[in-house]
């Protein structure tokens, strides 16, 4: 598996471990050169945004070493960007994520839909 799709994975599931809502994964490595997988999904409220975030980058930081190359939004918790070069982690507040649609902006990308029960 190459890293690219092994970071993917651990993301996801940390994600799903904080109860991360609507997530789906998109593969933009034919369509970008900004990154391979876009993640995208959304909590509750700015606490389970955080938290979601924070528990991404600590699996990341435990499992394989790495930290965010940028990280934006943790204080506010309403869109928060975890940057890994790689993959790009977008974790939303519902109203921020209705209004971007940043899957149907890169809605040519092959996206796959995560669900607790499914592996990526």
């Amino acid at each position: 598996m190459e890293k690219e799709e092994r970071y993917a994975r651990l993301i996801a599931e940390a994600a799903l471990e904080e109860n991360a809502l609507d997530m789906v994964v998109l593969n933009v490595h034919e369509l970008t050169i900004i990154a391979d997988y876009f993640i995208i999904c959304n909590g509750r409220s700015t606490v389970q945004i955080r938290s979601i975030a924070e528990n991404v980058e600590k699996v990341m930081q435990e499992k394989e070493g790495v930290l965010p190359l940028r990280r934006d939004g943790l204080d506010q918790g309403k869109w928060v960007i975890l940057d890994y070069g790689s993959v790009i982690v977008h974790i939303f507040r519902q109203e921020e994520r209705d209004y971007y649609k940043l899957e149907k902006l890169w809605g040519d990308a092959p996206e796959i839909t995560v669900t607790p029960e499914m592996q990526l």
